[in-house]
């Protein structure tokens, strides 16, 4: 046994437990297993042409001398990226556990309870330094969050502006470069005029129905956003901000003047650069928006027996549930990210965050004065963290690297300083050295650094924030390292059991994987930092583009989106640019076949597109004839197909390349969701099967955690056709000849966590692919064979096979008065957490083992199941008092004096013996979602103040 092996570790079931396996299916062997599930025509003929695997000693002496070949220069860069200092306390009890980065979305709020109170922490930050109602947890980058406000803002016109088409938006050309190449994206599909200018000559017609600031604005102005704001709304026009967070400490809080939307980033709460992510962006606006609100919302209600609980509110607020008809397509957010941050203000506090906010000015304002000793202008008359010098930007430049300095220039006569929280005076004065060498003058040291004002006294900060409890009770090391460890408790994660969720693909991402994230090479670096400073992460990352590309059988990859939905979105855009320079500008129509995930028709909707739904078959395939009849009835306006495979629906349609073919030959592209690809590795590819684009999920197939709802990355891979259409980035040169606008704010996405997508390909190597999948393939026709007789697989291949996922029917239970929910409540007392529920099929349970899983592990999976069919045949309708009702069962009801119950605790604790070994207690019973949206709280403080 080959002990050094990756695929080794990663791979579940044993040589031995595959060969048990086998023969429950009924097979000889693993390849006949394949050939029974995988239509032969879409086969790959020769094996993929990657590295050979390296070990995991191996491939972390690669990873470190690669992480030398990225230059740690002191960065002043700023344009929304900061130096932090992420506490250790932090670093090693969320950003390195387990317990935190391998949870999922806590769509199964009891076993959530934890993630969902430090996600209210962070909504209660926002909030608070924002002076709005409500904000979510959270968004992918302050520039999507922009440009997610330009919506909402678009989608609340009131009745006379939407009757007389009022579509201009105005836009401060203080935003971030990025931003203002997001915002382009975004407008332009869905029919928003942008006017870009100066917000101290803007006129306030009518024509505009909204506006966006930047606070303070990307030259470290602080502009009057308290007047600007009085006579926009005086208008009617609705205005939006982009706010550093940690600006908000000193300025007043955008709400307080009447701001409708406050967004931004947290990174600069603790949470490394990382070449440009993953961080959390924040999304703050009006009560009365919340319905219009993209991403997650976290609410306070209570459960059954009217105790305090969380859950996600407003059914999550992802619109994709309103598929054509939504305005954002918004699927995962930043939570791990977004916990990190949180925990940054409940370590420090109002009053820590007052001395690191009061630091940062301090030391800006005194760069300032010994600049303008030696003969320099800074041109900000008010600023917080950024400095506007008067400069010749090429000299400052050589000497400034010479010294190993990143600062930005704007333009030739122009250098921009931004201080961090780590600028220590020592770097304050290597600083003016840089300037003093450029005139050949004299520098005094700057020695101490004393308090200073340089923020107008109408813009000062009055209100106060973070004043509930949590913020001022952790600030010891001790009672932080207890605090989460008590929210960790009440999680369930991947090391505790299977997660086995349908279509999200929750596979182990390895120790090995993930170690490198912690490493200052990586984490430390700007995004905008020149490229001969970040030769590492330009050589992993055109390495991972390269491995993408030959799995995928496409010609080109761009990393840059940074989530799945981001992911789809740039797909489409680019099918799009690509029928545009062909003068196709009238092809519009996106076919969609009724299965689909609902991203899919809400980035279409965003793209500018019309949807078209085609039918599925009753096997769960899509209705080729349907298809064929749609496409020809748009022939000359069809842009493109989307399409998922395997199908949503957990089936190889053998009619696949017919499919792609159809649309081809009606001048149509074929965009392949690739939520799937755990099943096609190695095996098959979207270029195979006749796609043009797909994106892939890196925190699904390749290994990136989930992080109980983020980060995510979702690359697309293109045909050659499409390479030269890839996204673009307005700082940094990235994308095709004719690249479309940015997709995310960075110009490779969230490069930091890639590192885990190249060490999941460079340790298994192209032997170790291939075997993933056909275990993955292996562990869920286990699955459906052990069940069989209890639960009925709704949908298989043509050999009655599975692909790597199923869905079984839980409907036919409701003559016994059990819907599938109680299914998923019960599961928890038996130690797991529930499959994908109702999805694609209301009633259904869709279950995906992965690969990772062992034999044993998914043995204990169906002996729960199958334990709960025999308590499901034994309940009744008229009888709701049972136990699979009043799942889940908490430690509480188990120690009460009373037990008003007719079945016994050891019933409903343990009901099988494997799970005293290993009890994992729901901390609160079934929550109450009606109550939690009829009572909307957002916030810390407590539920007694709003019942």
């Amino acid at each position: 046994m080959n002990t050094n092996a990756f695929s080794l570790r990663h791979i579940g079931p044993r040589e031995a437990d595959q060969k048990q396996m086998l023969n429950t299916l009924g097979v000889d062997s693993l390849d006949q297993l394949i050939y029974e599930t995988l239509p032969d025509g879409i086969r790959l003929k020769k094996p993929l042409n990657l590295d050979a695997p390296m070990s995991e000693h191996e491939y972390l002496t690669h990873i470190h001398e690669l992480s030398n070949q990225n230059k740690l220069f002191k960065s002043y860069i700023g344009l929304g990226y900061h130096p932090t200092i992420l506490p250790a306390v932090i670093q090693r009890n969320i950003l390195e556990n387990p317990g935190w980065y391998t949870a999922y979305t806590p769509y199964q709020a009891e076993i959530a309870q934890g993630r969902l109170e430090a996600l209210l922490n962070f909504q209660t930050m926002i909030t608070d330094l924002t002076g709005m109602e409500i904000a979510n947890a959270s968004l992918l980058d302050e520039s999507t969050a922009a440009a997610e406000a330009m919506s909402l803002l678009f989608s609340v016109r009131d009745r006379a502006q939407k009757k007389n088409g009022v579509n201009k938006f105005f836009v401060s050309e203080s935003v971030l470069p990025q931003t203002l190449a997001l915002l382009q994206s975004r407008s332009n599909p869905i029919g928003i005029e942008l006017v870009i200018g100066d917000e101290t000559t803007f006129d306030y017609n009518s024509d505009f129905f909204g506006a966006i600031l930047q606070y303070p604005g990307k030259d470290g102005l602080i502009s009057d956003i308290k007047t600007f704001i009085e006579r926009a709304n005086a208008a009617n026009i609705k205005v939006a901000v982009a706010a550093d967070i940690l600006s908000l400490v000193k300025l007043e809080a955008p709400g307080k003047f009447g701001a409708d939307v406050v967004v931004g980033t947290t990174q600069r709460f603790g949470v490394p650069m990382g070449y440009g992510g993953p961080h959390a962006a924040y999304f703050a606006t009006k009560e009365a928006y919340k319905r219009d609100l993209p991403g997650r919302i976290i609410g306070v209600t209570k459960d059954m027996n009217g105790n305090r609980a969380l859950r996600m509110a407003l059914q999550t607020r992802e619109q994709h549930i309103k598929r054509d008809k939504a305005t954002s397509n918004i699927c995962t957010a930043q939570v791990l990210l977004a916990v990190m941050a949180g925990m940054y203000a409940v370590y420090h506090g109002p009053k820590g965050l007052e001395f690191i906010a009061n630091a940062v000015h301090d030391k800006a304002s005194a760069l300032s004065e010994a600049l303008k000793t030696i003969g320099f202008k800074q041109k900000n008359d008010t600023f917080f963290d950024t400095l506007n010098i008067e400069a010749d930007a090429e000299k400052i430049k050589a000497i400034a690297e010479a010294k190993e300095i990143n600062f930005f220039y704007p333009h030739a006569d122009a250098v921009s300083i931004s201080i961090n929280e780590t600028t220590s005076i020592s770097d304050l004065n290597a600083i003016v050295s840089v300037f003093a060498e450029v005139i050949k003058a004299d520098a005094a040291p700057i020695e101490t650094i004393i308090g200073a004002n340089n923020i107008h006294e109408s813009l000062q900060r009055k209100s106060e924030f973070l004043t509930t409890d949590v913020f001022n009770a952790h600030h010891s090391e001790t009672e932080l390292m207890r605090y989460i460890k008590k929210l960790e408790r009440k999680d369930l994660s991947l090391n505790h059991s299977m997660i086995s969720l349908g279509s999200c693909t929750m596979k182990l991402n390895a120790a090995s994987e993930m170690l490198p994230l912690s490493w200052a090479n990586w984490g430390s670096i700007h995004p905008f930092a020149p490229i001969d400073q970040v030769q590492g992460y330009q050589t992993m990352l055109k390495a991972l583009e390269d491995q993408l590309t030959e799995i995928t059988g496409f010609a080109a990859t761009s990393l840059q989106p940074n989530s799945g939905a981001q992911g789809e979105y740039a797909g489409l855009m680019v099918i799009k640019a690509y029928h545009e320079s062909r003068g196709d500008t009238h092809r519009n129509i996106c076919l969609i076949p009724s299965s689909a995930h609902g991203t899919n028709p809400a980035s279409a909707v965003m793209a500018g597109m019309k949807v078209v739904v085609t039918k599925s078959t009753a096997e769960g395939n899509i209705d080729v004839d349907d298809l064929r009849e749609k496409a020809e009835l748009h022939k000359d306006n069809l842009s493109c197909l989307m399409v998922t495979y395997p199908s949503t629906h957990g089936v190889y349609e053998s009619a696949i390349k017919e499919i792609t073919q159809i649309i081809h030959d009606n001048g149509g592209q074929v965009y392949m969701d690739g939520a799937n690809m755990n099943a096609q590795v190695g095996l098959t590819n979207p270029g195979n099967i006749g796609a043009d684009v797909c994106h892939l999920n890196l925190h699904k197939t390749f290994a990136i955690p989930h992080g109980g709802g983020g980060p995510g990355v979702g690359p697309i891979c293109v045909a050659k056709q499409l390479v030269p259409f890839l996204p673009g980035n307005p700082v940094i040169k990235t994308g095709g000849e004719h690249a479309i606008k940015a997709i995310s704010a960075a110009p490779f996405g969230s490069s930091l966590v890639c590192l885990i997508s190249y060490g999941y390909i460079k340790m298994l190597g192209t032997k170790g692919l291939e075997d993933s999948t056909k275990a993955a393939i292996l562990n869920a026709n286990y699955i459906k064979n052990r069940l069989q007789g209890q639960f009925d697989t709704l949908y298989s291949g043509e050999c009655g096979r599975a692909a790597h996922e199923m869905i079984v029917d839980c409907r036919p239970f409701k003559e016994h008065g059990i819907e599938v929910t109680d299914i998923a409540k019960r599961l928890m007392d038996y130690g797991f957490h529930a499959p994908t529920v109702s999805f694609p099929v209301a009633g259904t349970l869709m279950i995906e083992p992965t690969e990772s899983e062992s034999k044993q592990e998914m043995d204990r999976f169906c002996d729960a199941l199958i334990s709960i069919k025999k308590e499901i045949d034994s309940a009744s309708k008229d009888e709701p008092n049972n136990v699979l009702k009043n799942a889940p069962h908490t430690m509480d009801m188990l120690t009460a004096s009373t037990w008003d119950f007719p079945y016994s605790r050891e019933t409903a604790a343990f009901p099988l013996e494997y799970v005293r070994d290993n009890k994992f207690w729901p901390t609160v019973r079934r929550v109450d979602d009606a109550f939690g949206d009829r009572n909307l709280i957002c916030t810390c403080a407590p539920i007694e103040d709003y019942m």
